[in-house]
C-alpha cells in the first residue's frame, strides 16, 4: 500500500480553528493518534451545526460514519493551535464523504490527514434518506 503525501492549505477552501488539550497528549509527549478522529468528527460537525443543517438533538436526519481513515505526518501536541480544513471528497446520493486535514499552529503541511463517510438516515428508522436540496447546495461549494 502506497502511503499518500500530505495535503496543503491551499488543498482546502473551508478552515476551522481548533485547540488542543491538556488531555489530548498521550505518555509519548504528542497527542493521541485517536483524539485526531475528535478533532475531525468536531471540525465538520461544528460547522453542520454552524450552518443549520445539523440538529443533533431534534433533527430527523442524523449521520452515521460508515468508513473512516487517517494518514499520520507529524506529531501535534498540547498546546498546538490546530486548523482544520475541509473538503468534500463524494457527495451521493445519501451519502457523504468528508477529507480533513490538521495543519499544527501556522504550517502550510497537514500533520494528519483523514476522512469519514457519513450515511444520512432517518433518526427513528435508521434508514438512509436523501441529502435535501439545502444541505446540496451549502455541500457542493466544498466539492473537490
Amino acid at each position: 500500500m502506497a502511503r499518500s503525501s500530505p495535503l496543503t492549505r491551499d488543498e482546502f477552501g473551508l478552515f476551522r480553528a481548533l485547540q488542543t488539550r491538556w488531555a489530548d497528549n498521550d505518555m509519548y509527549g504528542h497527542m493521541n493518534n485517536v483524539v485526531h478522529y475528535g478533532l475531525f468528527d468536531t471540525a465538520i460537525n461544528g460547522w453542520l451545526i454552524e450552518q443549520g443543517l445539523l440538529d443533533p438533538l431534534e433533527g430527523d436526519m442524523v449521520g452515521l460514519v460508515v468508513e473512516t481513515g487517517c494518514s499520520y505526518f507529524s506529531e501535534l501536541a498540547f498546546p498546538d493551535r490546530v486548523t482544520a480544513g475541509i473538503r468534500i471528497g463524494h457527495l451521493g446520493r445519501s451519502s457523504v464523504r468528508y477529507e480533513i486535514a490538521l495543519f499544527g499552529n501556522e504550517k502550510e503541511v497537514a500533520a494528519a490527514q483523514g476522512h469519514f463517510v457519513h450515511v444520512y438516515v432517518d433518526r427513528t428508522s435508521r434508514r438512509p434518506r436523501p441529502l435535501p436540496a439545502e444541505w446540496r447546495r451549502v455541500l457542493e461549494d466544498f466539492l473537490r
